[in-house]
């Protein structure tokens, strides 16, 4: 597969791109196309193996790109690759926080280590990745940051207590950096996407499937690149006067 195409977003080619969770469905996804663009994507894995197959995809591909093995909860880790990637390629002035995990039960069969653990994956790590990168951009006076949440924690679920408040704090740590940074040139928004085709809802079996779709106005599941194309937007010029939004894609299943 070639990258080579077109760019129609300004303001990307050239620059370096720091991707979270970049192995697989919406950060794969976001990944490619900001590559397509002509941005140099580092993308993080938390294992070798992930690391080796976005260095080989990318390897394949004519766009440049690399892959970095970083677990993004742990804030020490973060502020050490951090130094390098800048080091090495250059300060990310595209930031895209997407590593998240999901430990789904009732509240009330909740384990504490898998609230801890969602919370700092999902949440704390936007803060320790954005205060790590922040510094760059703000030095150049440019900055995109697209943080990924979910309909969840606009709408709330059942069984995802966890899950919902980490995505929930997601939207209000938008709002809040954004009016921090916005007149140093630096945008900050997030995405909320809905049921997108990913492994995580590969895991149901086709009377689920088409139960979840007969709830959502548009009738499918969405695909990573309808994440990835928002969030190409978001990182452009183009979207250069918009801050502290979030964008809900959903297909019309949260509306509000």
């Amino acid at each position: 597969m070639s990258l080579k195409g077109a760019k129609r977003w300004p303001g990307i080619d050239g620059r370096v791109a720091l991707v979270t969770g970049a192995t697989r469905g919406i950060g794969l996804a976001v990944a490619d196309a900001l590559a397509l663009e002509g941005a140099l994507v580092i993308g993080t894995a938390t294992k070798k193996e992930g690391v080796a197959a976005i260095n080989e995809r990318f390897k394949s591909q004519t766009a440049l790109g690399y892959g970095v093995e970083l677990d993004v909860s742990d804030h020490g880790a973060v502020s050490a690759a951090l130094d390098r990637i800048s080091t090495k390629y250059g300060p990310p002035s595209i930031l895209v926080n997407n590593a998240g995990i999901a430990r789904d039960n009732l509240m009330i069969r909740m384990k504490s280590e898998d609230w801890d653990q969602v919370i700092s994956t999902n949440l704390s790590s936007h803060f320790y990745v954005a205060k790590a990168c922040l510094r760059g951009m703000i030095k150049a006076r440019w900055g995109r940051i697209i943080n990924i949440s979910s309909v969840v924690g606009l709408a709330g679920n059942a069984g995802q207590t966890n899950y919902a408040s980490a995505k929930a704090g997601i939207i209000g740590f938008t709002k809040s950096l954004a009016q921090e940074v916005a007149s140093r040139n630096i945008t900050v928004n997030s995405v909320a996407p809905g049921f997108i085709n990913t492994d995580m809802t590969s895991q149901l079996d086709q009377a689920q499937t088409e139960s979840l779709c007969s709830k959502i106005p548009a009738r499918r599941l969405g695909i990573p690149a309808d994440i990835a194309t928002a969030v190409v937007f978001l990182a452009s010029d183009s979207a250069g006067y918009i801050t502290g939004e979030t964008l809900n894609i959903s297909g019309g299943l949260f509306i509000g």
